[in-house]
């Protein structure tokens, strides 16, 4: 079907059942209607097309079980092609990415570039990738990676399961340990970041964290795995897990991240890519997940990629030390 024959949808009521009980409202229209742009679902809800129980909601409002949704009749403009989808060799590198599963929950181990779902300009991400390898699962992010950050990310296989994940990450009794190749010779001390970040929004409609008293409380530890005058490799434990903490915070501090193109010094990453480095030197190393009636108290490491492996025991002339 071509741009020039839209396809029009018919009003969808949905009765919502335990399986989405606590969801969000947008997150749960994001799933429904899987091809609509985000901005257009916010749209139909800010407009009041989309009603629960024939009253308008906000995009944060949590389901209830019995609720009535009202989804209005879209009408799509189809592009003449095919949507894109993830390469059979892609979807084969991602399984071969698993590193635990079970028939709750998989950590998979997330590639540099790669984003965690659809978004503007971006045609799939990892967890549309992982809904086709795994379509009799109800798979969802338990928590979110940057595009550029590699390592591990946990997704759940149900909704009960999902609101476990995210149950352990709000009272920290789940722990996210990252690795970073940041500017400069870094303190050996380990250190505890508390800055609070706030989200802005640029006049191009960018979006950017920057460290702001108004903002969200924002706790990173710090420990200095090996220091260099050009560079040194850390070891960050996310206390909190904001957007953008990490980057931002080591900004902060003016250890910039290797390969950052938001928060990074351009004199640094010109630098590194002198050493071959040609990506944001982020990497999600290890979660550990408590015991729960989901998952055994499990420790899940994601192996360094080449480009963190070639800087260990190096000097800042590239040599052995």
């Amino acid at each position: 079907m071509n741009s020039n024959n839209p396809q029009k949808s018919a009003v969808n009521l949905v009765e919502i059942s335990s399986a989405q009980l606590g969801q969000r409202l947008d997150n749960f229209l994001f799933k429904q209607l899987a091809n609509v742009p985000r901005t257009r679902v916010y749209r139909i809800i800010r407009k009041g097309e989309v009603r629960v129980n024939k009253k308008r909601c906000k995009p944060e409002y949590k389901l209830k079980i019995g609720d009535q949704v009202r989804i209005p009749p879209l009408r799509m403009e189809l592009d003449s092609r095919e949507k894109l989808k993830p390469s059979p060799q892609l979807l084969a590198r991602l399984e071969r990415s698993i590193l635990f599963e079970n028939e709750h929950i998989l950590v998979a181990d997330k590639p540099p570039g790669l984003a965690v779902h659809a978004g503007s300009g971006v045609d799939y991400g990892i967890i549309d990738a992982m809904r086709l390898l795994r379509p009799g699962d109800d798979i969802e992010l338990a928590h979110r990676l940057d595009r550029d950050t590699s390592g591990c990310l946990l997704l759940s296989k149900h909704r009960q399961a999902l609101l476990v994940m995210q149950d352990a990450l709000q009272d920290k009794s789940l722990t996210k340990n990252y690795c970073a190749v940041v500017k400069g010779r870094w303190s050996q001390e380990t250190i505890e970041i508390q800055l609070a970040l706030k989200k802005i929004h640029l006049a191009n409609g960018e979006r950017r964290v920057r460290v702001d008293i108004n903002g969200k409380p924002a706790i990173s530890r710090v420990r200095v795995v090996q220091d260099g005058k050009l560079y040194s490799i850390i070891q960050v434990e996310l206390v909190t897990g904001r957007t953008h903490q990490i980057r931002v915070h080591c900004q902060a501090q003016g250890h910039e991240i290797a390969g950052d193109d938001k928060y990074g010094d351009a004199d640094f990453n010109r630098a590194m890519r002198k050493q071959g480095i040609k990506r944001l030197m982020l990497h999600a190393s290890c979660l550990e997940l408590p015991g729960s009636k989901y998952t055994p108290e499990l420790v899940v490491n994601a192996p360094l990629p080449a480009e963190f492996e070639k800087l260990f025991g190096t000097g800042d002339d590239g040599l052995a030390t």
